[in-house]
């Protein structure tokens, strides 16, 4: 008999109240495993894979690509049928040690209690419950034996390891559906394990084809062909136990013609009729607009402005270059505003708290989570560097760095977009000299940086040519005052404009 079960759209973030679904990794009919990816949807702070809690056959898709659910409502529905599953080959055991039940893969769903108290968030969160068992003994290694003498029995008694699935040693190999009578079916490898190449090969995540099959690939070969958009799933591998390398990802490069799927719907077509083109408003782009109403009419907003001679600072990032503690690092001006603000916050606080309504307080932090303003395809998303007060420049370098290209990419969870206390944003990149930001919700000042350009400067009584670039700074009134918000400002303006002065900060 047919045993359904429903799952329900988690909040996979804080306070999140729904999502857009962008596609389904399955089809009603299709069989998953626990912890198997089954949909990516959209929340209004990034793009997340959910897994599947359950084991069965996909009954029915609630939900299409471009729908959005409500937090809490069905999205699939699952057959839990058994015999609607082909069981997993079984691991080789001895007969008389018998594992935990299966039934185990199926606890942690969302919200309900898993063994030892913990409350699962996501499947497949926090350690398995399972019980622990010394390792195996590796058997001795034995001589050949003499043709028609049988293998001599290597010394000592089997030790089990039921917990782990694997064989103990010197224990006779079972076919798969031979378990002891009465014996619990062990554990199937889950799938993440398969994505770090740990999966030992012939287990049912290491097949091709099945459903929820995950190639094994060390992480960075799934970086690189991530970014030669080359899918593992449709390579074999010539790596031991049929790991996928590098060689492979790059030969398939070479002979790669279809180009890779887009992660997001496409945008419809312009309306004939009206030459006008309607996108709905959700996702990033609604949780945006939200935000930005709220603090520009919540916040009074002061901007000012700075016009600073960087040449120096151009200078230094060159020299820094060129040498070995910076070799392979992207090192941006970006990287050296990050640490002037972080330097200058020290000497003015203000711009690092936070005003709490509800209190009737102002919050001040002896920490600096840098917000870092990123444009994506998905819209603007400003992730978190935490404890940046606490990194060098190289640290601060390598961080923005790899924030970015996660951004870009729509990787970015929710929690890293979460808790920020100042937010640098670079305008200059597109070319831009200056702006007036809006300030995020819940900080009290954000930095604009404007295009680095070749103009005339007074030296020493002469005009002469610098790289200059504006800054403005805009700031809570209610938080920062005028005096505050401009020291802050040369502050920053001086460190760009002199790096030695940091030293005395």
């Amino acid at each position: 008999m047919s045993q359904l079960k429903q799952f329900s759209l988690p909040d996979v973030g804080e306070g999140l109240t729904e999502a857009e679904i962008l596609r389904w990794h399955v089809s009603p009919g299709d069989k998953v495993k626990v912890n198997q990816v089954i949909v990516e949807i959209e929340t209004a702070k990034a793009a997340v894979e959910l897994p599947c809690p359950y084991a069965g056959v996909i009954s029915e898709l609630h939900a299409q690509p471009g729908d959005t659910v409500n937090v809490g409502a069905p999205i699939v529905t699952i057959d839990l049928d058994a015999s609607a599953v082909p069981a997993a080959p079984a691991p080789t055991a001895a007969p008389a040690q018998a594992t935990q039940p299966s039934q185990e893969a199926s606890q942690g769903k969302i919200g309900e209690e898993m063994p030892g108290g913990r409350i699962a968030t996501l499947v497949g969160y926090g350690p398995r419950s399972v019980t622990a068992t010394r390792r195996p003994r590796k058997p001795a290694t034995l001589p050949p034996a003499p043709p028609g003498e049988p293998p001599e029995p290597p010394t000592g008694p089997a030790e089990p390891a039921a917990s782990t699935g694997l064989a103990a040693p010197g224990a006779p190999a079972e076919p798969a559906g031979s378990a002891a009578p009465g014996a619990a079916a062990p554990l199937a490898p889950a799938a993440g394990l398969a994505g770090n190449g740990l999966v030992p090969a012939g287990t049912t995540a290491d097949i091709a084809g099945e459903p929820g099959y995950v190639p094994l690939a060390k992480p960075p070969v799934r970086k690189l062909a991530k970014e030669l958009g080359i899918d593992l799933r449709a390579l074999t591998g010539s790596g031991p136990s049929g790991v996928i390398t590098r060689e492979d990802v790059h030969r398939a490069a070479t002979t790669a013609t279809a180009e890779p799927e887009p992660l997001t719907p496409a945008r419809p077509a312009y309306d004939p009729a009206t030459r006008e083109r309607r996108v709905p408003v959700r996702g990033v782009r609604k949780a945006t607009a939200t935000a930005m109403v709220a603090s520009a009419f919540t916040a009074p907003h002061v901007t000012e402005f700075l016009t600073v001679d960087v040449t120096p600072m151009i200078e230094l990032r060159t020299r820094l270059l060129d040498s070995a503690a910076f070799r392979g690092v992207k090192l941006t001006p970006l990287g050296f505003a990050a640490k002037a603000v972080c330097l200058a916050a020290r000497r003015t606080p203000d711009v690092n708290a936070t005003w709490d309504e509800d209190a009737g307080e102002i919050v001040f932090k002896q920490y600096v989570h840098l917000g870092i303003a990123a444009a994506t395809p998905r819209g603007l998303v400003v992730p978190k560097i935490r404890d940046a007060d606490r990194m060098s420049l190289r640290e601060l370098a390598e961080a923005i760095s790899a924030l970015t290209q996660t951004a870009r990419e729509g990787k970015t969870t929710p929690a890293d977009m979460l808790g920020g206390t100042f937010t640098i944003t670079n305008v200059g990149v597109f070319g831009v000299d200056t702006g007036t930001p809006i300030i995020n919700p819940g900080e009290s000042a954000i930095l604009a940086i404007g295009a680095i350009k070749d103009m005339p400067w007074v030296v020493d009584g002469r005009i002469v040519p610098r790289k200059v670039c504006q800054l403005s700074l805009s700031f809570d009134h209610r938080v920062v005052d005028g005096q505050q918000g401009s020291q802050f400002l040369a502050d920053v303006g001086a460190i760009l404009s002199d790096p030695a002065v940091a030293i005395t900060y």
